[in-house]
């Protein structure tokens, strides 16, 4: 079972976001990601709580920042309740066409690398996502094409490690970047560092 830390910044200027203490693991379902955020001053600023199945679909979804909260799961495309800060006001979304949900935490990359299952070989694969960002967790639809063009295999004292590279080209501003993941962790990606890592990844197959 993964767990460690991440630290979160803003890609374009590494302004520091975050800190992100997760763990993660197959299980009986698919994989499920759990982890608390803290700001660069400590604070508790939010949660995860991702369930996959076999397939790479959203079990489950839970997500708190800045008192908002999401609950959503793969039903109709994708479906989800955003509750404000009160509690008394609830929004539920639907986006029919959406394959799975997105967001600013390394787990979304995991789950949308498992869900499509790219080959070395393989065309560019569109999918369509629902984001939710912070500091309110509004959603936002979003089209992505993901190339997995890279795969090597190091050794490491806990057996042989491998390393695939996706490149994942943001379809409406044709913006590209590059993800590395090994297994369910994310080693590198925009925005995101690994510094801390317990226990080796869980491989996903």
């Amino acid at each position: 079972m993964p767990r460690g830390r991440y630290s979160l910044h803003d890609p374009h200027d590494h302004t520091p976001l975050a800190d992100e203490h997760f763990q993660c693991a197959p299980g009986p379902s698919g994989w499920r990601y759990v982890s608390q955020l803290t700001a660069p001053d400590g604070d508790h600023t939010g949660s995860v709580d991702l369930t996959l199945d076999a397939l790479g679909r959203p079990l489950r979804l839970e997500l708190h920042a800045a008192s908002w909260q999401v609950r959503g799961a793969a039903l109709d495309g994708v479906t989800w309740v955003r509750t404000d800060p009160t509690g008394t006001h609830a929004t539920e979304g639907n986006v029919r066409a959406a394959h799975a949900f997105t967001g600013s935490s390394p787990a979304f990359l995991v789950a949308t690398a498992r869900l499509l299952r790219l080959t070395p070989s393989a065309a560019a694969t569109r999918v369509r996502l629902v984001a939710f960002t912070g500091p309110v967790l509004a959603p936002r639809t979003v089209d992505q094409s993901w190339a997995l063009v890279d795969r090597e295999t190091h050794a490491t004292d806990n057996g042989p490690l491998t390393v695939d590279a996706y490149q994942v080209t943001a379809l409406d501003t044709g913006e590209q970047h590059t993800v590395h993941l090994a297994g369910d962790v994310v080693l590198s990606a925009p925005g995101v560092e690994l510094e801390d890592l317990e226990s080796p990844p869980s491989d996903l197959g």
